[in-house]
């Protein structure tokens, strides 16, 4: 296992490496002085000399590469610059955002696999059922639906008609309630579609009708049905694990959420580069080391996988 785990490792050191020279390779080719621009957020009046001084404080007259691995350097400190907006440190602005967008993720995929399990087991277990069509017709709905979409119709009838819940969202748990179910009703559509397939699958092999054969009960044999679709069940979280991320930069912009999404627009806004920089290292990383604990995860279900060098 620390064999198998050593070499995803490396493997993450070098897609994180590419990843940081791409951005900062696309910052660097992007039109516009970043001195210019770091000065106009600021306010400050831009001259030739005032120009010059900031360009030469920032590194910018240094070639590509040596500013390339000055900062490479700094951010294994934990040092991503500081913000042409308002001068303060990139980290520390990140490390907020990612708590809010953590707490945002974690709790639509949370919600999403405690709707989807439970239901996606009972529609397979009783095909054509009532129950199984009004599952399959909320999983198309779902899944068929864009975020932005279940948000307007979120607003309209729960802070609009009923004046249940705020409309600019806020780090409280009534804040958390529409950008959450947000994010989770088209993941949760996406979910039930999937595992039900699998279950399906699963429960038309022949080990499932030999086990009722010998008289097994019933939750024994769902239990061996979903060790062997928890596989492919994580392949599709992992999966999903990128919806969450790319999809949270909608849902916390229109909800004013304050994670990374909502801070990654208003850099874009902004032209603050270092923050954009950062937010693409960090959610690059977080979710490759997801997919890294989904690969570990793989491997102690199948122990083969670590063998083949099997995985995501």
């Amino acid at each position: 296992m620390l064999k198998y785990i050593g070499k995803r490792m490396v493997h993450l050191i070098f897609i994180m490496i590419a990843v940081s020279f791409l951005t900062f390779l696309l910052m660097y080719l992007s039109p516009g002085d970043a001195a210019a621009k770091k000065l106009n957020a600021q306010g400050v009046a831009v001259s030739e000399e005032v120009l010059e001084k900031t360009r030469e404080s920032m590194g910018l007259n240094r070639p590509f590469l040596v500013q390339y691995g000055d900062w490479a350097l700094h951010a294994l400190r934990g040092d991503l610059g500081v913000s042409y907006k308002d001068g303060f440190p990139v980290t520390d602005k990140l490390v907020r955002g990612l708590r809010c967008t953590a707490i945002l993720a974690l709790t639509s995929l949370a919600l999403a696999l405690l709707t989807a399990l439970p239901l996606s087991i009972l529609s397979a277990l009783h095909p054509d059922s009532l129950l199984d069509n009004l599952t399959r017709f909320f999983s198309f709905v779902g899944n068929s639906m864009p975020n932005f979409l279940i948000s307007v119709l979120l607003m309209y009838f729960l802070c609009v008609r009923t004046h249940l819940l705020p409309l600019v969202a806020n780090e409280s748990i009534k804040g958390l309630i529409m950008p959450c179910l947000a994010l989770s009703i088209p993941i949760c559509g996406r979910f039930i579609r999937q595992f039900r397939a699998e279950m399906l699958e699963q429960l038309g092999k022949p080990y499932v009708s030999g086990a009722r054969l010998r008289g097994v009960r019933q939750r024994y044999v769902l239990q061996s049905v979903l060790h062997n679709a928890s596989i492919s069940m994580l392949t599709i979280i992992g999966l999903s694990i990128g919806t969450l991320l790319g999809g949270s930069v909608v849902i916390e912009t229109i909800f004013r959420w304050p994670g990374l999404g909502k801070l990654a627009m208003d850099a874009i806004s902004n032209r603050d580069y270092p923050v954009i920089q950062g937010f693409v290292l960090i959610t690059s990383t977080v979710y490759v080391l997801i997919n890294l604990l989904i690969d570990i995860a793989y491997s102690w279900i199948d122990p083969r996988l670590r063998e083949t060098g099997g995985g995501a």
